[in-house]
């Protein structure tokens, strides 16, 4: 079987089977087991393909059959421009994620930012962005998963930013040694009666993704948090899900009366990112 034939044979597959983008689902895993570029793939479009990887691929076809995400089963994740490694103890980093680094570089190219601390940071893809994108800046990162952390870790020292940012393990802003600049979070939104429609809720760690009752819980527990570990002036870009702008904005607006809060949009016309920032003097 030729690369071409292979490509669309398993794009049919998973096409019958409700995968989502099978072209591209297809194109990845292929690419994975033949351990090339996507130029290259097309460019050897008339090459055969071993009984070896042959097997292997189909292997990996019945994987993402099975709901297996193509992130876990190649082990990378594309985010921001860059390749990240996940597997199964970190959330896989969503494009809609992007927004925050966008708010983030946005919002310290207008004001002094000299330290940034990322709540949740799984893979540490958000951490490592900012990282890559503001090099003089001081950046934290906490989890309260080992594993993430390891996982964290990894990412920092495959893109050489080990040094730069400060991982800490705990709750949230609990570990934090000092008030930051800026605080991004990407916490658990999901509605619990809500999780039984992500398709990936077998494979990814439910604690990352489970919100609670209302999908606000982690983000009221981050509101108790706050106080002393933000700089006054300072702002916290949060994400936030389908429909809780309201929820949101008027929780943080009882927490902080004086603050400045606004929302962004992501590229689907969903309200995706809550900014507050502190007056200078909030107290």
């Amino acid at each position: 079987m030729t690369i071409k034939q292979a490509l669309i044979r398993a794009t049919e597959i998973l096409t019958a089977n409700n995968i989502e983008d099978p072209r591209l689902e297809a194109e990845i895993l292929l690419r994975h087991i033949l351990k090339t570029g996507r130029v290259q793939l097309y460019l050897d479009f008339d090459q055969e393909i071993s009984p070896e990887q042959d097997e292997k691929f189909w292997g990996l076809i019945k994987r993402r059959l099975n709901g297996e995400p193509t992130a876990y089963i190649t082990g990378h994740r594309e985010f921001y421009g860059l390749d990240f490694y996940v597997d199964p103890s970190v959330l896989i980093p969503r494009p809609e994620s992007e927004l925050l680094v966008e708010k983030a570089l946005e919002l310290a190219q207008n004001r002094p930012v000299s330290t940034i601390a990322e709540v949740g940071t799984g893979c540490g893809a958000i951490a490592i962005s900012l990282a890559l994108n503001r090099p003089q800046t001081k950046i934290y990162a906490t989890d309260t998963s080992a594993a993430a952390l390891k996982v964290a870790l990894f990412n920092c020292q495959k893109h050489g930013v080990a040094n730069r940012i400060c991982l800490l393990a705990g709750d949230m802003l609990e570990p934090l040694p000092e008030p930051v600049d800026l605080i991004v979070a990407n916490l658990p939104y999901v509605r619990e009666s809500e999780l039984p429609q992500i398709s990936t809720l077998n494979f990814e760690p439910s604690l990352a993704l489970n919100g609670g009752a209302d999908g606000l819980e982690k983000i009221r527990r981050l509101g108790t948090q706050i106080s002393g570990k933000l700089c006054p002036g300072g702002s916290l870009l949060l994400e936030i899900g389908q429909k809780q702008r309201k929820a949101v904005t008027t929780f943080w607006h009882n927490l902080f009366p004086s603050a400045e809060i606004e929302v962004t949009a992501d590229l689907s016309g969903i309200d995706r990112v809550v900014s507050l920032t502190l007056p200078l003097n909030p107290f």
